[in-house]
């Protein structure tokens, strides 16, 4: 299969004169047929099996270590996610705004965040996360589009699989300080109504929008299709790395009970979050978390799971570890 990668510079809102930097890899097909039935048989995006969308950390550079540069470019993670989850998925590797120095802000995500990107508090109000999120993929998008348009002569349009479900699913990821905007996700689903989706086994071409395709096109579409979320090697200089509040555990418990598809929690971590005696916080959070996560799988038949993987457990904690755990990551 082919793919389109690149990595994209893209408002939130079309009035904003902020610029996320957003990598991707796109699913390409060179299938004759597209939306608009034009035979021309050059490539363009199709609908994924899945979304995987990482949100990055803070800012490293000048280590002098190859590892830790290497693994700090957003092309190479992006490809990486390819490498775990299939070449059926588009990959979409997100970073801050923002960053004070070399401190990740998702302000835009997470209202309450502090000058250095420490969130205050995570508060459902506005769904914030969810909105920005399909905001900013959707504009990213569009961008890939006009970017495989260009080395073409024919009108990029996207390319239907009768294989393929309607309703992609959505698998979320955060490193480090990218956690912070797992947590706001997870807050917001929460506290978040359960949506009827309904799969049609066949869908009119002419009827069907592009972006519906190939990602989310509500904050109620994007809460519903999280399949899986993965805490990579989270942490902060402050409390709030991981959920620790029952309500929110609990309503997401609650959602799965009312009929919502069940969803996978993987917290992936080394030594040098989880073993940091400075920051004893970080492993506390997360134990409690991962108990919070247990106790309502219990009741969930099946439907909620837990998984924490713990990588490097017999090295002293270093930065490099930090990076390397997403080369390392297993997603299975």
């Amino acid at each position: 299969m082919d793919r389109w990668s690149g990595v994209l510079k893209v408002p939130l809102h079309s009035s904003s004169r902020v610029l996320y930097r957003v990598a991707a890899s796109l699913c390409l097909s060179t299938n004759s047929k597209t939306l608009l039935d034009s035979y021309a048989v050059f490539p363009h995006p199709m609908v994924p099996s899945a979304n995987a969308i990482f949100f990055n950390g803070d800012c490293v550079q000048g280590t002098g270590n190859s590892v830790i540069e290497k693994l700090s470019n957003v092309e190479e993670i992006v490809e990486i996610l390819v490498s775990k989850f299939g070449g059926s998925v588009n990959a979409w590797v997100v970073e801050a705004s923002t960053f004070n120095g070399p401190f990740a802000v998702y302000k835009d995500f997470i209202p309450s965040v502090n000058q250095w990107g420490d969130p205050k508090s995570y508060s459902p109000k506005g769904f914030p996360a969810s909105t920005s999120t399909v905001s900013l993929l959707s504009n990213c998008l569009e961008a890939a589009k006009k970017s495989i348009s260009g080395r073409q002569k024919e009108p990029c349009q996207l390319g239907l699989s009768p294989s393929r479900s309607y309703q992609p699913k959505t698998f979320i990821l955060g490193f480090s300080k990218g956690g912070t905007v797992l947590n706001q996700l997870i807050t917001e689903l929460g506290f978040s109504k359960v949506e009827s989706i309904e799969h049609s086994p066949q869908i009119k071409e002419s009827d069907v929008q592009e972006e519906c395709q190939m990602l989310p096109n509500s904050k109620e579409s994007l809460l519903n299709s999280i399949a899986e979320i993965h805490y990579v090697d989270v942490g902060m200089n402050s409390a709030g790395a991981y959920i620790t509040d029952q309500d929110v555990i609990r309503g997401i418990s609650k959602r799965l009970a009312e009929g919502a598809g069940g969803i996978r929690f993987v917290v992936h971590g080394t030594p040098r979050q989880w073993c940091d005696k400075r920051r004893d916080w970080i492993r506390n959070e997360k134990d409690k978390f991962v108990h919070l996560l247990e106790s309502e799988a219990e009741h969930s038949e099946g439907k909620l799971q837990v998984c924490e993987r713990f990588y490097f457990s017999d090295q002293p904690p270093d930065l490099q570890m930090h990076f390397e755990i997403i080369e390392n990551l297993d997603v299975s």
